[in-house]
């Protein structure tokens, strides 16, 4: 990668053919550079809202539309990934402590400085506690990287990185987060939807705007648990408001 430039335009490009050439129910039609350009009109009663219906949420669904989003989520993660290898960007797994990057724009700089992308491996941290039982992302996902195998949320973490905060420069906070979750979301297929804002936008919500942050004094970010990973789909009612929370204008 030593003679590749990272940039955003670089990014949406691979992102751009990616849309273009995939065997999938995308919109071909959607113009990456375009998502560049991406205003959201944040509102923390609704992320409020949807932290509570996702605390209410059973652990599992075992509805059809759950399993079969979560099967289309898994192999377009994998096509993602395969096509973020093969632009020439490295995976390395993290064996240090805590998370591999400090914040967002560590993360931005790095990987478009080195080309390389390190990534927390599920197996280490997948929820409030130690990695147990089943889940559908954590199903190994018949790669490797440096010799370490991948499960599906490995490969996501690394593909919603680099399409969601690294090709747009968006943060880690909770409106860089639902810009991120949107932009990426538009890669996927219709089917994975649901599972993918139950996934990302309800944990996220949780997070800033759960129990931790309410009922428990306010607990710092940095001292509070994730939330459970849960196999669900929240009220599609969350996600049509979410869809209808962003504006995309042409960017400069």
């Amino acid at each position: 990668m030593e003679h590749q430039r990272i940039t955003t335009r670089w990014l949406a490009a691979t992102a751009q053919r990616y849309l273009d050439d995939a065997v999938t129910e995308l919109d071909h039609d959607l113009s990456i550079a375009r998502l560049a350009g991406l205003r959201v009109r944040f509102d923390p009663g609704f992320a409020t809202e949807v932290a509570a219906a996702f605390e209410r949420a059973p652990a599992f669904s075992a509805e059809h539309t759950v399993r079969n989003g979560y099967d289309v989520l898994k192999r377009e993660s994998r096509l993602q990934y395969d096509a973020i290898v093969d632009s020439g960007i490295h995976v390395e797994p993290w064996h240090g402590d805590g998370q591999p990057y400090r914040d967002s724009r560590q993360l931005y700089t790095e990987v478009r400085r080195s080309g390389t992308l390190r990534v927390l491996l599920t197996r280490d941290s997948h929820g409030p506690g130690p990695v147990t039982g089943h889940h559908p992302m954590r199903e190994p996902a018949g790669v490797t990287a440096r010799g370490v195998p991948l499960t599906y949320n490995d490969v996501f973490r690394v593909v919603h990185d680099i399409f969601g905060h690294v090709m747009f420069g968006h943060g880690f906070g909770p409106r860089g987060e639902f810009k991120a979750a949107y932009c990426h979301m538009r890669m996927y297929s219709p089917q994975a939807h649901p599972v993918l804002f139950a996934e990302h936008v309800g944990q996220i919500c949780w997070f800033f705007f759960g129990p931790y942050a309410s009922r428990h004094g306010r607990v710092p970010p940095d001292r509070r648990p994730y939330p459970e990973q849960k196999i669900i789909a929240l009220e599609r009612r969350y996600l049509d408001a979410f869809h209808r929370m962003f504006d995309v204008e042409e960017s400069a």
